[in-house]
C-alpha cells in the first residue's frame, strides 16, 4: 500500500492546486516512482489511498494504466485518515491472511524490500519497520535486538514507552513496513490514527522490529527544496 491522502501542507505551494504524490521527479511523479520501485521486486498488485486532490491520482493512474501495475483505490475523500486509519480502512481490499508492504509516497529509496522481507520471515515479528540513522525530532525507541520499544521526541523531551529498558537505541522511522495480516486484529483504534500510535500500542503485547538499511539511499520529499536533491540522487 502506497499512502498518497496526505494533505502535503510542508509542500507548498504545489499542494495548493496538486497532490503531493504527482510532484514530479525528473519527469517522473512520486507516486509513479513508487509503483515502478515496487515493481523491481516483483511486486505489482498495489493499494493507493487518496483524499486530498483525489480526482487528480485517480485520473493519473487511470490514464497510465497504473505504470503496468494493479493499482486498487482505497477512497478517503470524505476525511483523511492518516497512515493508520487508513491502513484500517483499506483492510477489505489486501488478501486475507498475506503478508504485504506499505510506503509513503513521498519517499524515494532504493531499499531492497527482498532484504526486509527475508528478515521479516526469520525473525517472525508481526511488523518489521525500516529504521536509519538520520538526525530528525522524533525516534522510534529499540532495545539491543531492535525490539521496538518506544518513541521520543528530542524537541520536547515527550516519551511514549511500550516496554520499560534502562537503555534505548534510538532510529530514525524510514516510513517502509512490512506486517502480517494478523496486524488488523491487534488495532484497537478508529477513525484518524497514525502508524506510530498502532506501533507503540501493538509493541507492548507483540514482538515489532526494526530493519536498519544504512547502505541504501532514502530521501523524504517533503519540502520543495527536497526535489533538487531528489533529482540528483534519483535519475
Amino acid at each position: 500500500m502506497i499512502f498518497c491522502a496526505g494533505l502535503g501542507t510542508r509542500f507548498k505551494p504545489w499542494t495548493d492546486n496538486h497532490p503531493k504524490a504527482l510532484a514530479m521527479i525528473n519527469g517522473k511523479s512520486l507516486l509513479q516512482r513508487n509503483v515502478e520501485y515496487l515493481q523491481t521486486f516483483g511486486i505489482t498488485d498495489v493499494i493507493v489511498n487518496v483524499h486530498h486532490f483525489a480526482g487528480q491520482i485517480i485520473e493519473a493512474i487511470e490514464k497510465n494504466k497504473g505504470w503496468g501495475s494493479n493499482i486498487i483505490i482505497s477512497d478517503e475523500t470524505d476525511v483523511v485518515l492518516e497512515t493508520g486509519g487508513g491502513l484500517l480502512k483499506a483492510q477489505s481490499l489486501f488478501n486475507p491472511r498475506e503478508k504485504f508492504i506499505t510506503l509513503n509516497a513521498d519517499v524515494l529509496t532504493d531499499l531492497n524490500l527482498h532484504r526486509l522481507l527475508e528478515y521479516h520471515d526469520e525473525e517472525k515479528p508481526v511488523a518489521t519497520i525500516a529504521v536509519g540513522n538520520r538526525i530528525t525530532t522524533r525516534n522510534l525507541l529499540f532495545d539491543k535486538n531492535y525490539r521496538l520499544c518506544g518513541w521520543r521526541n528530542n524537541a520536547t523531551g515527550e516519551e511514549k514507552i511500550s516496554v520499560p529498558m534502562s537503555n534505548y537505541v534510538a532510529k530514525s522511522y524510514d516510513c517502509v513496513a512490512v506486517f502480517e495480516y494478523d496486524i488488523f486484529d491487534l488495532i484497537y483504534f478508529d477513525e484518524k490514527f497514525s502508524l506510530i500510535d498502532v506501533y507503540l500500542d501493538v509493541a507492548r503485547s507483540h514482538t515489532i522490529l526494526g530493519y536498519t538499511h544504512e547502505n541504501d539511499r532514502w530521501l523524504d520529499v517533503g519540502r520543495p527544496e527536497s526535489v533538487v536533491i531528489a533529482e540528483a540522487m534519483f535519475s
